[in-house]
């Protein structure tokens, strides 16, 4: 066999590898769709979405566990992103190469494969006990945003980076400040890379249990964290309060584990319910990032 032919008979041996392994894998992530809402899909009514978690696996619900699982993921979104953002921005557009920089580089590069019960550890050390801010929703929500902070850091650097120096030189040729180019030629050029970055951190983030299990996070809790706006009927009429970020919360995937832990068949179901929310719930999320990334996409 020539060379020629070898190289011919490696590129196709490799093609069916891929395409063999890719349908392996959606296979089985099909038959794992299939079996979840054969469970749990009957169960999914009002009364699940909406009742407390109860001893009793018909009467039990998913609300103050949907509920926790919203808060802390916009607390999440509120700690992590700004951050993860501006560092990725300061690391690639004004951060002169040296050798600090190169150290943090490689340590943000490190950070993004540490286990997350590490990070339930630090959370718990530092916003929990030194900050004293207990096991409240804003130490879960920090936790995971540091959890996911890597992966944003580095999706923004790897975005900024792909934008052509030839905006940039345009830009600062016709007289912009750095900042304004960056602002307005580079980071709209970047902005859907960057949402793709969001988008992968986010959905990592949602489905985190062990670094809230390390915080504390209860498997049973029967209401919902304060509201941050209520209307009273005198004056000031509406009311703004921070008390939500420092109550107790539960999350789906704590409350789903803690079912599967159940031996009665009726918390198994309960549990592939959940499941189906939790991925209705990432799906919705993600479906609002690809089309904020698509719409800036097709302007720019």
């Amino acid at each position: 066999m020539t060379r020629n032919q070898w190289s011919k008979f490696s590129d196709r041996v490799f093609q069916a590898v891929g395409l063999f392994t890719t349908f392996f894998g959606l296979a089985v992530l099909a038959v794992l769709l299939y079996d979840v809402f054969t469970d749990g899909f009957s169960r999914l009514n009002w009364q699940f979405i909406m009742s407390y978690p109860s001893r009793k696996p018909e009467q039990a619900g998913i609300l103050a566990a949907w509920g926790g699982t919203i808060w802390i993921m916009v607390t999440t979104a509120l700690f992590a992103i700004p951050i993860g953002i501006g560092s990725g921005i300061y690391l690639e557009e004004y951060a002169r190469k040296n050798r600090l920089t190169n150290f943090i580089e490689i340590n943000i590069a490190n950070l993004a494969g540490v286990p997350s019960v590490i990070y339930g550890l630090l959370g718990l050390a530092i916003f929990a006990r030194a900050m004293k801010l207990d096991r409240g929703v804003i130490t879960g929500g920090m936790t995971l945003g540091l959890l996911v902070l890597p992966v944003i850091i580095l999706s923004t650097r790897e975005a900024l980076r792909a934008v052509p120096s030839s905006i940039r030189e345009a830009s600062l040729a016709l007289g912009a400040t750095k900042w304004q180019t960056v602002r307005y030629q580079v980071l709209p050029a970047a902005l859907a890379n960057i949402m793709t970055g969001i988008i992968l951190a986010m959905s990592r983030a949602i489905g985190e249990t062990a670094p809230l299990i390390a915080i504390g996070a209860l498997t049973y809790i029967p209401f919902l964290p304060t509201s941050p706006v209520s209307v009273s009927k005198s004056a000031p009429f509406v009311n703004f309060t921070l008390q939500g970020f420092l109550d107790p919360f539960t999350v789906l995937p704590i409350q789903i584990f803690n079912w599967v832990s159940r031996p009665q068949k009726g918390f198994l179901v309960n549990a592939a319910a959940g499941i189906i929310v939790l991925l209705l719930i990432t799906l919705f999320m993600n479906a609002i990032a690809i089309y904020l990334r698509h719409k800036n996409q097709k302007r720019w």
